[in-house]
């Protein structure tokens, strides 16, 4: 029979074991703490992102957003009240000048036109009838004139012949005062008859001239619809693209109602919008900074619009390059209007590590360890951030957020495992 162990000797085995699982735990918990603390301070290069501080230009933008549009869109309405008749080019369609893009029915101003030319050759008969009339009274008023005239001599005549005869005894004081009363009537009734050919002839004159005026009227009502049915053979008067037409067959239109749009897509502006928070700063003159996919262009604010619709202030845009190949019409961009630049700044490329805030750290990577620093941001764009202090030209800065580091001054930055 097997015999039962002393207690010493058991007590001795139970000690030993609780000691080996001791140091064992104690073993692991070293270990941990010591490869949590090589993993807390240390990166892997493959996660971070570094940029080369340098000497340049940096510009402080406001975001806003644009849409591409056609420098010249010419917007074709109807000049008369017609209906459509045909549509010969559909949009998409090149034209040249001279081309024809649509027909209108035009026989309602083909009539209106007969009527305002019946209607001035009877304006113009009129005058000629007035001015044959006012041209017989002026004759018949001339004749009375001049009978009067002789009249008048006939009676100064007669008052020296009794004069004479009242010296010789031949006729009476009151026959003299008779001739002589005689002559002043027809001298006070000539004065009016002249008077009265003043008069007519101011007053038919005026009406002559009134007629002639409303004869010039209709002639240039005349001459407007002539140039209307004129304009109402739709033509493309210059080349481009046709972005838009009525094409409603028998659709009646009124003069003014858009029939067609003709772009020429050879040139662009931009027509840019941003949050009326901004109402302030955006002002004509102001450069801007368009961005299309990885094309940056430059341009101008020609125009800011003084109304602001649902919180949103619009505005346009003259590019520099209003020709380049990345341009297509009804596009949407980014549009960077900026506001303040600083000629010489050093300056990084923009990233995640920034924030926003003007005092923050950042890491800058020397000999295979980052070191945190305490930077000054001054500019910032989308592109670049100012450093105003902290960080030389030439110095290697990490701009991948590494904020859950922020407490370390330095990282271990660790090869990439191959």
């Amino acid at each position: 029979m097997d015999r039962e162990l002393a207690p010493e000797i058991t007590r001795q085995k139970r000690t030993k074991s609780i000691v080996i699982v001791t140091l064992g735990i104690v073993g692991v918990v070293a270990v941990l703490a010591l490869l949590r603390t090589y993993l807390s301070t240390s990166v892997e290069a493959s996660k971070i992102r570094t940029t080369v501080a340098q000497i340049g230009p940096v510009e402080n933008t406001l975001n806003a957003t644009g849409e591409v549009i056609p420098a010249f869109e010419q917007v074709i309405v109807s000049p008369i009240q017609a209906s459509v008749q045909r549509v010969l080019l559909t949009p998409g369609t090149r034209v040249k000048p001279g081309q024809p893009i649509m027909e209108l029915d035009k026989s309602l101003s083909l009539i209106e036109l007969e009527r305002l030319k019946d209607k001035l050759a009877l304006k113009r008969n009129g005058i000629e009838q007035l001015r044959l009339r006012l041209n017989k009274e002026f004759y018949d008023a001339d004749i009375k004139d001049k009978i009067k005239s002789l009249n008048i001599n006939r009676l100064r005549a007669n008052v020296e012949d009794t004069r004479r005869l009242l010296k010789a005894g031949g006729s009476t004081q009151e026959d003299v005062t008779k001739a002589e009363n005689e002559l002043r009537i027809a001298e006070l009734e000539k004065k009016q008859l002249e008077n009265d050919l003043t008069y007519s002839r101011q007053s038919m004159g005026a009406s002559l001239k009134e007629s002639e005026l409303q004869a010039q009227i209709e002639a240039k009502n005349l001459q407007e619809l002539e140039q209307k049915l004129r304009q109402a053979d739709i033509l493309a008067d210059r080349p481009g693209v046709l972005t838009w037409v009525n094409d409603r067959i028998g659709a009646a239109v009124n003069t003014g109602d858009l029939l067609a749009k003709l772009a020429d897509l050879g040139s662009f502006r931009i027509d840019g919008s941003c949050s009326d928070m901004y109402a302030d700063q955006v002002k004509v003159g102001l450069p801007v900074i368009v961005k299309i996919n990885e094309t940056s262009l430059r341009g101008t604010i020609t125009q800011v619009k003084p109304s602001v619709q649902n919180n949103v202030v619009q505005f346009a845009i003259q590019l520099d390059d209003n020709r380049h190949t990345s341009l297509r019409p009804n596009m949407k961009v980014e549009v960077f209007i900026v506001t303040t630049r600083v000629g010489k700044a050093v300056r990084v490329a923009n990233g995640p590590a920034f924030k926003g805030k003007r005092r923050q750290y950042v890491y800058v990577l020397n000999k295979g360890v980052a070191e945190r620093r305490d930077v000054e941001i001054g500019l910032t764009n989308f592109d670049w951030v100012e450093i105003r202090s902290g960080i030389q030209p030439g110095e290697q800065v990490i701009i991948t957020d590494l904020s859950q580091y922020e407490n370390s001054e330095t990282l271990t930055i660790t090869p990439t495992d191959r």
